[in-house]
């Protein structure tokens, strides 16, 4: 199965901090729901599965096996809670799907890159600069370096660029 982390950072290189201040940009949100759709799951943190459903994105997200990660909440109505990436992973394994979505939380996506197990990222570099923000941080020995292959690049709109890398694997780059 393939695994595939999907973020929006700014352009800073953080990770894209949205609130009532500053929502969401509505291309990397568009963007997201089409690939979630497309995988038919995601991946997602407590914290920021939570901060999802406050803001109102679930109605986008109907009918999408949504499945969290918490070390602590073992149950959460209307979705499936598992307790590590690999618990998340052997359950879309076992589900059928081809492909899993990991979506967020920083927290998340550190475990799943620590662990080795992100085949691709899908970064959505918005037209922002924040002055302190969560990053990737990828702090095994074993992970400290990794050089990535550009699949893929594209604009969203209203200044948002797509990036889309694999993981140790060469190929030939798609401009769209």
């Amino acid at each position: 199965m393939k695994t595939i982390l999907w973020a929006t950072l700014t352009g800073n290189g953080n990770y894209a901090q949205s609130g009532p201040n500053n929502p969401p940009k509505q291309e990397a949100l568009a963007d997201f729901a089409a690939h979630a759709q497309a995988a038919g799951n995601f991946i997602v943190g407590r914290r920021t599965f939570e901060g999802m459903m406050a803001s109102g994105s679930g109605g986008a997200l109907a009918g999408i096996d949504i499945v969290v990660v918490s070390g602590s909440v073992k149950e959460i109505p209307g979705v499936t809670v598992v307790g590590s990436p690999n618990e998340a992973l052997s359950y879309l394994r076992e589900k059928g799907y081809q492909a899993a979505l990991i979506s967020g939380g920083a927290d998340l996506h550190n475990a799943f890159l620590g662990q080795g197990l992100v085949d691709e990222l899908i970064f959505n570099v918005a037209p922002v600069l924040e002055g302190k923000g969560l990053n990737l941080l990828i702090d095994t020995k074993e992970y400290q370096y990794k050089d990535v292959d550009l699949l893929n690049f594209k604009s969203l709109g209203n200044g948002v660029v797509q990036l889309h890398y694999a993981i140790g694997h060469k190929t030939e780059v798609q401009m769209a």
